[in-house]
């Protein structure tokens, strides 16, 4: 199976260090899994122009990231609670999505 490097936004980080203990721990866990599978079965294609956008549920917390095939890497953009989260800064998310 192809392993894939997983790369985490600065401000990702920062709301992973923010949230609660066990929500923390699962994220990690999570983020760990998309190394191997970039593409789990509770993770959703977003439909945005130009991005292998996607999101992972965990409970009502959501992890969004972007998957580049040719070079086999995943970039997580943000970790965020749903509601109240309506994905609204996803397209600025993407626009700056360049790895910091």
């Amino acid at each position: 199976m192809t392993q894939y490097t997983i790369y985490i936004r600065p401000s990702a980080l920062i709301e992973i260090k923010a949230l609660p203990g066990n929500i923390k721990q699962r994220v990690k866990r999570a983020i760990d899994y998309l190394a191997n599978e970039p593409y789990p079965s509770n993770s959703k294609a977003l439909n945005i122009q130009d991005f292998n956008a996607w999101r992972l549920r965990l409970d009502r917390w959501r992890i969004l990231y972007t998957v580049t095939e040719n070079h086999q890497i995943v970039d997580i953009l943000a970790v965020r609670k749903r509601p109240p989260y309506d994905y609204k800064d996803l397209e600025q998310l993407l626009s700056n999505s360049e790895r910091e």
